[in-house]
């Protein structure tokens, strides 16, 4: 990152790499995280979120190269960092024999939060989490997403500056994804930096700046509208009635730059969409596929990654097929 003082970055890597016997979970990672920033980090399931969050959260040591954060090694400063960072894992991780006040208090003996700190700090997380009105209710007997707000309570018991969240909102409903999110912005606001991994695009989108990791690399990191912007051409959607032939048809056309499937739509990048769409339009009605609602539109982040790491896949294939 340009112009950024290092005084300002609470999370750095260099060549950081994990692997495990024959498998490379996390390759050659370099990234630079701001104070204050909501920091991304997006790809799918295997592509080395989870690894690269627990190296970053001292719980996991690097095969080769270094992270700090918060200004500490996490390697030789462990607990250092452990001082200073929430982490929260994918799975529920509270007790769910214990009530909400109890798993609180639980953590706050962790951390050795004093007595007066957390007669302030869980009023008033139960009320930031609104489970205010479940806190004699057992960890187990709540929603999915009433957990993922109780584990977040008590992942910020301590007063951390720097939240570690892996996936939070795997598995929950959409309203409680919008809310748990209404609750990220809201600490956000207060100052705390937030590094998140998620293999939804949407979520992406409320990020400052996004890293997009496929098999233990970062492929692009930077700000999602700039991401958007990478993807090559401009952007035609379509609804033909046989999803199949058309992409079929439409694959050869002059000026088509690629094609990607989005239930019964079609997403046609091509280099001119004024120019190509009555083309692809009468292509289509001479092979008999009716199309409905031909338009252009603009690439969001899940067109933005399908075709980035299109791209990455097509780069590996020449450079094996190269050597």
């Amino acid at each position: 990152m340009a112009d950024v003082n290092e005084n300002d970055l609470v999370i750095a890597t260099q060549g950081l790499t994990k692997r495990f016997k024959k498998i490379t979970a996390v390759n050659g990672l370099d990234l630079s995280v701001r104070r204050g920033e909501i920091f991304g980090l997006l790809g799918p399931d295997g592509a080395g979120k989870t690894t690269t969050i627990r190296m970053l959260c001292a719980i996991m040591n690097p095969t080769a190269g270094w992270a700090r954060v918060a200004g500490f090694d996490t390697v030789r400063e462990a607990e250092a960092i452990k001082k200073r960072i929430g982490y929260m894992p994918q799975q529920f991780s509270l007790y769910g024999d214990l009530t909400v006040l109890e798993n609180l208090t639980f953590f706050a003996d962790i951390f050795e939060v004093g007595r007066e700190a957390r007669e302030e700090r869980i009023p008033r997380l139960l009320g930031f989490s609104r489970l205010t009105g479940f806190r004699g209710r057992r960890a187990a007997h709540l929603s999915g997403g009433m957990q993922k707000k109780l584990a977040l309570a008590c992942t910020l018991i301590h007063a951390p500056d720097i939240l570690f969240l892996d996936e939070p909102t795997t598995g929950v409903d959409p309203v409680s994804r919008r809310e748990f999110w209404d609750i990220l912005t809201e600490l956000h606001l207060q100052g705390v930096t937030l590094f998140i991994s998620t293999p939804y695009m949407d979520e992406a989108e409320r990020c400052s700046r996004v890293a997009l990791m496929f098999e233990g690399r970062i492929v692009v990191c930077d700000t999602p509208e700039r991401i958007r912007g990478l993807v090559e051409g401009e952007l035609l959607e379509l609804r033909p009635d046989d999803l199949r032939e058309a992409a079929r048809r439409i694959e050869g056309l002059p000026g088509v730059l690629e094609v990607q499937t989005y239930g019964d739509l079609l997403h046609v990048f091509v280099d001119d969409a004024a120019r190509r769409g009555p083309a692809l339009q009468a292509a289509l009605t001479e092979a008999g596929i009716a199309v409905a609602g031909l338009r252009r539109t603009r690439p969001r982040m899940e067109e933005a990654f399908i075709s980035l790491i299109r791209r990455q896949q097509e780069e590996t294939e020449y450079g094996t097929r190269s050597a």
